[in-house]
């Protein structure tokens, strides 16, 4: 395959990861996100701020280092280049990123609490752990960045982490496997709030996560 046809074919995958997120309805009011895929060690393709009724033409392609080599970007998604870049280059076996306001997770990420991961969902789709916080920096700034750098550092495993008082940076292999995360994430964000007027959540038992990778395992043979 081209490059060419490698990148048309990324940027369908992040157009229909777009809209994926909005009928499964995790979006903001706004619909304000960015998705990006990786190319290769220098490049990704990200999309505009916006992205109800994305076209792939829209998308722009990127250096690592902020450069806009081909497509157009508006100031507003400029600024998140370096957000992206830092999780590929922490991640080289990170495919695609998505970022939302998705407003139940954006709510842990007001509160700086970390989600848990209680819902089944959250463990099948590559989150087996809390989410965590970074700590809030101007968006795109160096203090943002290194945040996340951080973040990511002290949790290796991770697949997503909540960006305090701003939203949700969810990442995997390719987009629709971290679109169907944010999914996860945000319906595991509601089920918590939703929990604690009746009693609060409860961690899952002793092994759970062992017993969900081995019903996975028995299904795919």
């Amino acid at each position: 395959m081209s490059d060419r046809d490698e990148g048309r074919e990324r940027a369908e995958q992040l157009v229909a990861a777009a809209d994926q997120l909005f009928a499964a309805g995790v979006m903001s009011h706004s619909g304000h996100a960015n998705l990006s895929a990786r190319l290769d060690g220098e490049r990704l393709l990200l999309t505009p701020g916006f992205v109800r009724g994305l076209r792939p033409e829209q998308l722009a392609t990127v250096g690592f280092d902020g450069r806009v080599l081909a497509g157009e970007l508006r100031s507003v998604s400029a600024e998140i280049i370096a957000m992206h870049s830092a999780v590929y280059e922490h991640r080289p076996r990170v495919g695609a990123i998505i970022h939302t306001h998705s407003p139940a997770a954006t709510a842990f990420a007001v509160a700086h609490r970390p989600l848990p991961c209680r819902t089944e969902p959250m463990l099948r789709f590559g989150q087996a752990e809390e989410v965590p916080v970074v700590p809030w920096g101007p968006r795109g700034s160096d203090i943002s960045v290194r945040g996340i750098a951080d973040v990511l550092h002290r949790h290796p495993t991770t697949a997503a982490v909540l960006l305090a008082n701003h939203g949700l940076l969810v990442f995997g292999p390719d987009a629709a496997a971290t679109a169907h995360l944010v999914v996860a994430i945000e319906e595991s964000a509601e089920a918590e709030i939703a929990a604690a007027a009746i009693g609060g959540a409860v961690d899952f038992p002793p092994g759970a996560q062992e017993a969900v990778r081995a019903a996975i395992a028995r299904a795919a043979s």
